[in-house]
């Protein structure tokens, strides 16, 4: 895939020479070696908690830890570590970079991505007083973590399956007038479309058949806890975490894998506490774990000798969506003038990244920056060459919301308020730039003009 304004590769697996990216043909006969390893992250109390402009006091409490989960993937001389936060978003640029500064030694390539829990510190790109300790210590254990996980790695083998659960609705529903609802609870149960109720689940086994690691992709908002919630929770991924490892007698380690949910809220979402917000949480998550974990059941990984691992990362640059000044003034308006923090882009230079990955030529995964509206995971599975595409959101950065075109002309929360920055077609692009990728990967797309290629 050619440099141009637009997108530039920054690292890719199987690259040669300085060369494009070359199919595995050119790339060793190899075993896939796997293995996890997870610590916990929980700050102390006193952190001030992420998602709602109108929670006025810092965390008090746990009511479930935070952890950080770790997948490490080789192929040969390819590695790459998928670490898992039970966080709002990624941590910023500076941490992402010392991150993977860390483990350079360890592996070629680290996505760093959040289950975009409500429930969890703020995390933001800059801090004017200075980075919070908890989020330094969690950086130094997430760096053991995956030189842990490096150490043990073993032989493996992969398999992914699907199902369906609907535990979620579409938050902006559109009237017959073509205005826009705020539809943040749906109490009736009934999905509001466009919605995506498929479970992608993708299991790795020990060459034994045991199962090391389950990662479940799912789109939908972790906000069944409201502002009123002060302790930090993982939300219904935790839940869904646990319900999956128990099936299994807590031997592979759960991986909660955010989709695409911009636009998408759970049923009961923002339930008081006193409403038994605890026994909702715990309901979804273990709807969503209980399908997850019957996927997982089905699923027979098998061996493979030829395995391959590539994976590429590009950056996207985009403009502003608004004048810099009244966009400043309408996120104070909205946000407040603290709570604006957390939505503090650079904005004279928004680069996207984007990386994507294809594991045994078979399995694509996409990841975007920030909170993508539902209909691009819809498309990125469509448009694959491949069978198996997931969609990771809130990975290696956070860029606001991703609405689709359409969703952007309609309005409402993600799709034209201050919580959405990046120029209109941003999505649309990322996921061009995802396909197109995959194509280089698979050798479908050359250097050369045909006449020259041979």
């Amino acid at each position: 895939m050619p440099n141009s304004r637009s997108s530039r590769r920054l690292k890719t697996g199987c690259f040669l020479l300085g060369t494009v990216l070359a199919s595995s043909a050119a790339c060793w006969s190899v075993a896939l070696r796997a293995a996890v390893s997870k610590v916990d992250i929980t700050p102390a109390h006193g952190a001030n908690l992420w998602g709602y402009s109108n929670r006025e006091n810092p965390a008090t409490g746990t009511l479930d830890p935070l952890y950080a989960r770790v997948l490490v993937l080789e192929a040969g001389s390819r590695s790459l570590a998928l670490v898992n936060l039970d966080l709002g978003r990624p941590f910023g640029p500076a941490s992402l970079q010392w991150l993977r500064n860390a483990t350079q030694k360890e592996v070629s390539f680290l996505i760093l991505t959040a289950t975009h829990t409500h429930s969890g510190p703020v995390i933001q790109d800059d801090y004017p007083r200075g980075k919070p300790a908890w989020e330094t210590a969690a950086l130094e254990k997430i760096a053991n973590a995956v030189a842990e996980a490096r150490r043990n790695l073993s032989d493996a083998q992969i398999g992914v399956g699907y199902g369906v659960a609907f535990i979620g609705h579409n938050r902006l529903r559109v009237n017959p007038d073509g205005t826009v609802t705020w539809f943040e609870r749906n109490l009736t149960e009934i999905p509001t479309a466009p919605v995506d109720g498929t479970v992608s689940v993708l299991r790795i086994d020990r060459t034994d058949g045991q199962p090391l690691a389950i990662l479940v992709n799912y789109a939908c908002h972790p906000v069944i806890f409201g502002s009123d919630n002060l302790q930090y929770s993982a939300d219904f991924p935790g839940a869904t975490a646990r319900t999956v490892e128990q099936a299994f007698a807590g031997n592979p380690l759960c991986f909660f894998l955010q989709g695409a949910p911009g636009d998408i809220n759970p049923y009961f979402a923002v339930t008081p506490l006193e409403q038994d917000a605890i026994v909702m949480r715990d309901q979804a998550g273990r709807m969503l774990g209980r399908e997850a974990a019957k996927i997982a059941e089905e699923i027979h990984t098998k061996p493979d000798s030829n395995a391959d691992l590539q994976f590429s990362e590009d950056l996207v640059s985009v403009g502003m969506r608004w004048d810099p000044q009244k966009w400043r003034d309408a996120t104070i308006a909205v946000f407040g003038a603290t709570s604006s923090d957390p939505f503090a882009p650079k904005l004279d230079n928004i680069q996207l990244s984007v990386t994507t990955v294809l594991i045994n030529r078979g399995i694509a995964i996409l990841s975007m920056p920030g909170e993508p509206f539902v209909e691009y995971q819809i498309a990125w599975r469509q448009r694959s060459p491949v069978r198996d595409a997931l969609l990771i959101g809130y990975a290696n950065g956070y860029n606001g919301y991703f609405p689709t075109i359409r969703s952007a002309t309609l309005g409402g929360y993600g799709a034209a308020n201050p919580a959405t920055w990046v120029e209109v077609g941003a999505g649309d692009r990322m996921i061009d730039t995802g396909i197109t990728r995959l194509n280089w990967m698979l050798g479908r797309l050359h250097e050369l003009p045909e006449d020259f290629a041979k």
